[in-house]
């Protein structure tokens, strides 16, 4: 099905479907490995690249490639490749970019296992990194290195809810000659577009939002068709992160429904963190949708509205962050983030729990801090679920 100019809404439905001639309604799994060819000389014209087909499932499948398609649509990407999870998305599309003498500058403000990517796996490959305070346009201009040739962030961060202004990074990484690779996780791309904002490659975790409903792992790399040929493809051929068929057909009912989701998300979310920032036992409430928020004018020039995640620290530290979390009936304890359920984790024990005492205050992470998804659950009964909570925790 051709992809026209269509709105997200449609766009989610419909993008990139491609109908076997059975006719299904809902996309065809194919749950094959290879491919048969009618002739020898049909199967060496494929592998040169002389005839479009596909040649073996870790390279190309018709569900993944649907599911590509579809993502592009939504993305307005040229291309895209799908992987197996979120982190195979990031690992991609970083080591793919750079080689050993290249220097990377990323912002701080990262998910534990990003971080181990770039100041851990990177430097074992000669490769030098640059960990900056993201928010502040000076310290990227500051690390600029000859040797320059990649930028990372993530806008929203995790879990603190930073906001880095694309836009400016994106000019400075242009100056130089270097690419820009946004983590858009915590934003969407319903509420943020990197690309439009002069990032040239966006990652996700499609695990999160994107399925949203806890059923199954994967990731997505989105660009401009030249740097995918170019840096990508040998990368994700040769070392077969590659997404499961079944998975993409997961993802692309997820997609379905993810308009509906995002938005009903975030409208709860904003009104949680209202409450939150109202209540005697908060003493820190962080929402992209809020006055308040440090970065509220870089959200209103770049989002286009606010996030499914509140960040928000317990009067109490870590023993009052804990109680609050095991008093909640509806809020389920999890690190994951992004489902219809809604879900809460304290990042200083959890996904940020590698880090230093210090390197944690760096980030706004205390032992008070609590990373809050919201789910589909009925607003009301979310605040009623943490009122109690508060209650019998400060």
């Amino acid at each position: 099905m051709a992809n026209r100019n269509w709105r997200p809404q449609t766009a989610l439905v419909h993008g990139g479907t491609s109908r076997s001639h059975h006719g299904e309604t809902s996309e065809a799994i194919y749950l094959t490995q290879g491919y048969v060819y009618e002739t020898a000389e049909s199967a060496e014209a494929r592998f040169k690249g002389d005839e479009p087909g596909f040649i073996y499932s870790r390279y190309a499948n018709p569900t993944v490639d649907m599911f590509e398609k579809r993502m592009c649509a939504l993305e307005g990407a040229e291309d895209a490749r799908a992987t197996a999870s979120g982190m195979a998305a990031v690992s991609a599309a970083l080591l793919c970019s750079v080689k050993a003498g290249d220097h990377v500058v990323a912002a701080r403000a990262l998910f534990g296992s990003c971080r181990w990517v770039i100041e851990t796996l990177m430097p074992k490959y000669g490769i030098d990194a640059t960990l900056v305070d993201g928010t502040k346009q000076e310290e990227w201009e500051k690390a600029v290195r000859p040797n320059t040739k990649l930028f990372f962030l993530e806008s929203p961060t995790n879990p603190t809810l930073e906001v880095v202004d694309i836009a400016a990074v994106a000019r400075l990484a242009n100056s130089i000659g270097a690419r820009v690779v946004v983590d858009n996780v915590f934003a969407t791309p319903l509420q943020q577009k990197p690309l439009e904002l002069g990032a040239h490659v966006v990652v996700y975790s499609a695990t999160k939002h994107i399925d949203g409903q806890g059923r199954c792992l994967g990731g997505v790399i989105l660009s401009d068709k030249e740097w995918i040929d170019k840096n990508l493809h040998d990368y994700f051929r040769h070392t077969g992160p590659s997404l499961s068929p079944f998975n993409a057909w997961t993802l692309l009912k997820g997609l379905e429904t993810l308009p509906l989701r995002v938005r009903q998300q975030t409208e709860s979310a904003g009104k949680i963190s209202d409450w939150l920032a109202d209540h005697s036992g908060i003493s820190r409430v962080v929402y992209p949708g809020r006055k308040d928020h440090p970065q509220a004018d870089i959200i209103a020039r770049q989002m286009k509205g606010g996030s499914t995640l509140i960040c928000f620290d317990v009067k109490g530290g870590k023993s009052a962050a804990f109680a609050l979390s095991n008093a909640l009936e509806i809020v389920k304890i999890s690190n994951n983030l992004g489902d219809a359920k809604s879900l809460i984790t304290h990042p200083a024990t959890t996904t940020h729990k590698n880090l230093t005492d210090e390197a944690r205050a760096e980030l706004g992470i205390g032992p008070g801090t609590l990373r809050l998804s919201v789910g589909l659950e009925d607003t009301d009964d979310l605040i009623e679920d943490l009122d109690r909570a508060l209650k019998a925790a400060v």
